[in-house]
């Protein structure tokens, strides 16, 4: 591991470090915010997987959030959102496909395989790697935006018991039945459609064994609303399996990270209650 960046900020540190992945097969970065409670002792640990086009960059310097993190004594920690490098495959034309776009599944296909398998890095490999060299408790929760919002949805839908919450704004709720998802899940896992079914918050909420309550806030201006988000097709899949699901729609906002920042305190409140508790 090799720290590549350290900003004081509010209170604590924001850092981000560089580790050779063993799940993804190449060098990987992630930031990782450590309250002034950190000092002191260990504390619990917030994941935020971040949309299409992002790194670890765009949650940490846009939404604000280490000032309320500071504030319930939390780490973030907030990965890449796909494998990089040379040898690393790539869609060249295509911002949502490759690099930039690992949807946080593990790919079965033979071009992707190798290198793709961001499931297992944010759920277990990662994790461990902040366990141990950072002063986190083992107390987790998960959260994301886009794209990260499907991750964080299925990685706690998937993990029964791995995780104390799950939030997430404006996801992509049933990547099998939108653009975005269908390209990328046809790319990663194959044409057998049954397959993308263990991939898809909509499919997960009628087998999943743990009841975590979904907190999801969405923007009813968002641009990507009606053909790639489609939120009441997750309400009407939680309604009909009894999964508590809290949906709230706001007005007036869009798909960027003006919308994440207006709420990320409620949803950081909403993890530390989850954290903190006994």
């Amino acid at each position: 591991m090799e720290r590549v960046e350290l900003h004081a900020c509010f209170g604590g540190k924001q850092e981000v470090w560089s580790h050779a992945s063993a799940a993804l097969g190449c060098q990987m970065r992630f930031a990782i915010y450590l309250p002034p409670q950190a000092q002191a002792g260990t504390c619990p640990v917030l994941y935020w997987l971040s949309g299409l086009t992002c790194t670890e960059q765009n949650f940490v310097t846009k939404a604000g959030a280490q000032r309320y993190a500071a504030e319930h004594g939390l780490i973030l920690v907030v990965p890449d959102t796909s494998p990089r490098g040379e040898g690393v495959a790539d869609d060249a034309k295509s911002y949502d496909l490759g690099q930039g776009a690992g949807f946080y599944v593990n790919a079965t296909q033979a071009q992707w395989a190798a290198h793709y398998r961001m499931h297992d890095y944010v759920v277990q490999e990662l994790p461990d790697l902040v366990e141990a060299h950072f002063p986190a408790n083992g107390a987790r929760s998960i959260s994301g935006h886009s794209m990260g919002g499907h991750g964080a949805l299925v990685c706690a839908l998937r993990n029964p018991g791995r995780y104390r919450s799950v939030s997430a704004f404006s996801p992509i709720v049933a990547p099998s039945q939108v653009p975005w998802g269908e390209k990328a899940l046809g790319a990663y896992l194959g044409p057998d459609r049954s397959a993308w079914q263990a991939w898809d918050a909509c499919a997960l909420v009628h087998t999943a064994t743990e009841r975590l309550p979904l907190l999801i806030d969405q923007g009813e201006a968002d641009e990507f609303l009606s053909v790639q988000l489609k939120p009441h097709l997750l309400s009407q899949a939680c309604a009909a399996a009894g999964h508590p699901l809290q949906l709230r729609m706001r007005p007036g906002y869009d798909h960027s990270y003006y919308f994440v920042a207006s709420f990320i305190h409620e949803h950081i409140a909403h993890h530390a209650r989850a954290l903190h508790a006994p």
